[in-house]
């Protein structure tokens, strides 16, 4: 009766380390959240797109009858676009746009394409259905709420303020701030700016 408990003892023993050895080998899981991914700035416009909108989205739930129209962001000082501006981010407004639209289509909003023709234009080298034609552009059906934003341009990137503005109270229902770097469409090393003009540097790494 000794030796068998002995046996058994020796048995539970062995199996028991085995069994932590093989635990202690395999790779832990780990969740990080948005902000605390590793990603790099350049080519990654759309990640902070998607950090933005989820702060923007978080309290608001799509409705099968509400549309949403989404515009351009601008500068918070003219609030309208300025092709002369020279910045890394000068662009930032239009990818916005866009970006903000394909993010909250992907969540279920029903967002307006008001930039749609009422046929297909035909050119010489490509065919399109978007304008900013006026006189191109169909009648536009009800918008319950803008989505749109502000810019404030800084020596290192750009402040994103979004807001989602009810259409007929014109009550801001919703939010958002993020910083973009100033290296999201061009490595650091090769853009700067002086007074007021765009200067690109040869990379001689």
């Amino acid at each position: 009766m000794r030796q068998y408990s002995l046996r058994t003892i020796i048995f539970t023993t062995l199996l028991g380390a085995s069994l932590l050895g093989g635990c202690s080998s395999g790779t832990p899981v780990m969740e990080m959240t948005n902000d605390q991914v590793p990603v790099p700035a350049l080519g990654n416009v759309e990640y902070h797109t998607y950090v933005l909108a989820n702060e923007l989205f978080a309290n608001v739930r799509p409705a099968r009858q509400t549309r949403y129209a989404v515009t351009g962001f601008v500068p918070v000082d003219s609030l309208t676009y300025d092709e002369t501006f020279q910045h890394p981010l000068q662009l930032l407004g239009h990818q916005l746009e866009e970006g903000i639209l394909t993010e909250a289509t992907k969540r279920g909003f029903t967002a307006q394409e008001f930039k749609l023709t009422n046929d297909i234009i035909v050119g010489e080298k490509s065919d399109r259905v978007l304008s900013r034609d006026i006189g191109q552009l169909s009648a536009m059906e009800r918008v319950d709420f803008f989505i749109t934003g502000t810019l404030v341009y800084q020596q290192e990137g750009a402040m994103v303020n979004a807001r989602i503005i009810n259409a007929r109270t014109r009550d801001v229902v919703a939010a958002a701030t993020r910083f973009f770097p100033a290296e999201l469409f061009w490595l650091d090393e090769q853009v700067t700016t002086r007074n007021g003009r765009l200067y690109r540097t040869e990379n001689k790494g």
